[in-house]
Parts: C-alpha cells; sequence; structure tokens
C-alpha cells in the first residue's frame, strides 16, 4: 500500500469523525482556487483580527495535486516585514522620540539605533504596520526600508 493511499483513508477516517458541518466546510474548502483561498484569509483575518498566514498554506497544501502549487503561490506572497532606519536624518531627536514611541525601547537603546542606523526598527511586522512606522519615522525626518 502506497504512503499516499494511506494519508488519504487517515484523512478521510479523520473527516468522518467530524460533525457535518465542518465535514461541509472542509468540503468546500477544497474545491476554491488559491485566490478565492486567499480572499477567505483575508476575510477571515479581518473579520475576527486574528493572523491565519500559516493556517492558510496548511489547509491548502492537502487539498489535492491543483491546490498543492496553489499553497506555493499562497507562501509566495510575503506577509511579514523587516522595518530598516536606514538615516536618521537632521531631526535625530525627534526620530529617537518617535522610535521610542514605537517600540517601547528604553531612551539608551533608542539612541543607539538611531546612531548605529542603518538597523532594524522591527522584524516580523504586518504591511499595515511596517507602512505606519515608515510614515511615522519618516515624518520626523528619519528614512526608513521596508525589506
Amino acid at each position: 500500500m502506497s504512503t499516499s493511499t494511506e494519508e488519504t483513508k487517515q484523512e478521510t477516517a479523520a473527516e468522518s469523525k467530524l460533525p457535518a458541518k465542518l465535514q461541509t466546510i472542509i468540503k468546500t474548502v477544497e474545491e476554491l482556487t488559491v485566490i478565492e483561498l486567499a480572499e477567505l484569509v483575508k476575510a477571515l483575518e479581518k473579520k475576527f483580527g486574528v493572523s491565519a498566514a500559516a493556517v492558510a498554506v496548511a489547509v491548502a497544501a492537502p487539498a489535492g495535486g491543483g491546490a498543492a502549487g496553489g499553497a506555493q503561490a499562497a507562501a509566495e506572497e510575503k506577509t511579514s516585514f523587516q522595518v530598516t532606519l536606514t538615516a536618521a536624518g537632521d531631526k535625530k531627536i525627534q526620530v529617537i522620540k518617535e522610535i521610542r514611541a514605537l517600540t517601547n525601547l528604553g531612551l539608551k537603546e533608542a539612541k543607539d539605533l538611531v546612531e548605529g542606523a542603518p538597523k532594524v526598527i522591527k522584524d516580523g511586522a504586518t504591511k499595515e504596520e511596517a507602512a505606519k512606522i515608515k510614515a511615522a519615522v519618516e515624518a520626523q525626518g528619519g528614512k526608513v526600508e521596508i525589506k
């Protein structure tokens, strides 16, 4: 017996233990295209105020041959960003104050970060959070790069 056949039987056995309502949801998710699945994840994240980046890939992967390639495409969509201070600018004190407010660093740590630019302000930030940090620091005269 092949491994994929065993996995399919185990998945079927696990699904049969689920209530009919959940089985219906699983069946529906399996039939979604990658784009539809991505839209569903975004809608659920917005509705419940959570991040499901790892869950989206895990849900898409077992859906079958067509969706396995889709999981790879979903994984390529960047969900976490690194915000780096590249230069302090002319208003170094204001930039230090803004860094302290954004990161909850102490005065010395924020000063060292600003003076040691380029340095990472935040790693693993969401797209919205990265944009907010960039706008706040650049409003004070600093230069920020998002990777």
